[in-house]
């Protein structure tokens, strides 16, 4: 049971969620229990850290921030203890949870899980600092924004649990963003896939690596409200499966969005073999993460246009990168604009239906919305629009492939 920071927000949200623990207690299961930090705590330890030391030791940050985790699963361990329930809180350091180290957004290598059964045979529910783990130089890190989710999965998988159950602050996935289009509709199932696309589009229920992780070792994920009453299978969320699991497959299964995004116009590239290697080096060697690409086909086979895409935190850094190597790459100037939004509509059903591009292509020219951008994969075609039509475009869209409800 993996629990977000809304869900642990305070002493009464920490003593409803005990309250869900203890039930699956009481069914007969043997209980592990990740904990984000409350509400808001990791973001004000950040911007300590940022007082303290503008140009801060890295290894230092992520023992600042861990803290948060830390002393959520404490009191958590403490509101069970208080209705009778055996609890117990670890660090990732304790555990151990070995990560490599990249502090700040480090990755799993492995977990010693021996201590944690020992505990769990016991009937000890072990209450887990999500976010967090050990590096080779005895270090805490921690795994980056959204990093629980990440180390539940990988604690599920290491534990071989029956099941996954990620509570938040919504009660399943859904068919688009419901604060946006009302007849949004939640989803029973959704397969690992489709998941992973849509939390790497801008869906936030559930964090990218996560997904990944649950996707490769087939760990069952289940998304659920932390606010509802009831626990695990009792609640009707969303189930995070294989694709043979889902015997009715819709074409689409959603259609999501992200305003993270900024494009990039480079005009006059010189047309000629390895100038794309040219352009995109300098930029990865920043850590500048470059999406979506397009470029234009050369008139008079000298020189061409080269549009592609950037998070839009990165968008100073990577227009200073390519100003600085401007000389080299031969371009004449570069165009840019952080007023656009990335749509995507995403499905497995595509792999065996045609159309679907047509139909979200036709869907935005009939409300005069202009593409900026194409990419597409096996089960997703993204679009670049400007910011201002995200709202007409994600509900014209979810209308034109049947996802509203009825």
């Amino acid at each position: 049971m993996k629990f977000g920071g809304t869900s642990v927000a305070n002493i009464d949200r920490l003593t409803a969620v005990a309250a869900k623990v203890k039930a699956e207690v009481l069914r007969g299961n043997k209980v592990a229990v990740v904990v984000s930090a409350m509400s808001g705590v990791t973001n004000d330890l950040v911007a300590l850290a940022n007082e303290a030391g503008s140009s801060y030791d890295t290894n230092e940050y992520d023992a600042v921030v861990a803290t948060g985790e830390q002393a959520t699963s404490g009191l958590l361990s403490l509101c069970l203890q208080k209705i009778g329930v055996p609890a117990r809180s670890w660090q990732g350091w304790q555990i151990p949870i070995l990560t490599d180290e990249n502090h700040g957004k480090a990755r799993i290598i492995d977990i010693d899980t021996s201590e944690l059964k020992a505990s769990l045979l016991s009937n000890i529910v072990c209450v887990i600092a999500g976010f967090q783990g050990l590096s080779p130089q005895k270090r805490i890190t921690t795994l980056g924004r959204g990093g629980s989710d990440t180390t539940a999965v990988a604690l599920a998988a290491a534990l071989s649990a029956s099941r996954c159950d990620i509570y938040t602050d919504v009660d399943g996935v859904y068919t688009s963003d419901p604060r946006i289009v009302t007849r949004a509709k939640k989803l029973d199932k959704i397969t690992y896939e489709e998941m992973l696309e849509m939390a790497s589009l801008g869906a936030k229920v559930l964090q990218t690596r996560s997904v990944e992780l649950a996707m490769n070792n087939r760990v069952p994920l289940q998304v659920l409200s932390s606010f509802n009453e009831g626990v695990g299978s009792d609640l009707l969320g969303t189930q995070v499966v294989a694709e043979e699991e889902i015997v009715e497959q819709e074409i689409v299964s959603g259609v999501t969005y992200s305003r993270d995004e900024a494009k990039i116009t480079l005009l006059q590239v010189p047309d000629r073999p390895g100038v794309a290697a040219a352009i995109f080096g300098p930029l990865s060697d920043a850590n500048v993460n470059v999406d979506m690409i397009v470029q234009n086909i050369s008139e008079n086979g000298s020189a061409t246009d080269l549009t592609f895409t950037v998070p839009r935190s990165e968008l100073a850094k990577a227009l200073e990168v390519l100003e600085a190597c401007k000389n080299d790459l031969g371009f004449i100037a570069s165009v840019s604009d952080d007023n656009v939004v990335k749509l995507s509509v995403v499905g497995v059903g595509m792999r065996s239906h045609a159309g679907v591009a047509n139909r979200m292509f036709a869907t935005l020219a009939e409300h005069n919305i202009n593409i900026l951008v194409i990419s597409t994969s096996e089960i997703k075609i993204s679009v670049l629009v400007a910011e201002e039509f995200t709202e007409l475009a994600l509900r014209a869209l979810h209308t034109a492939y049947g996802l509203d409800a009825s």
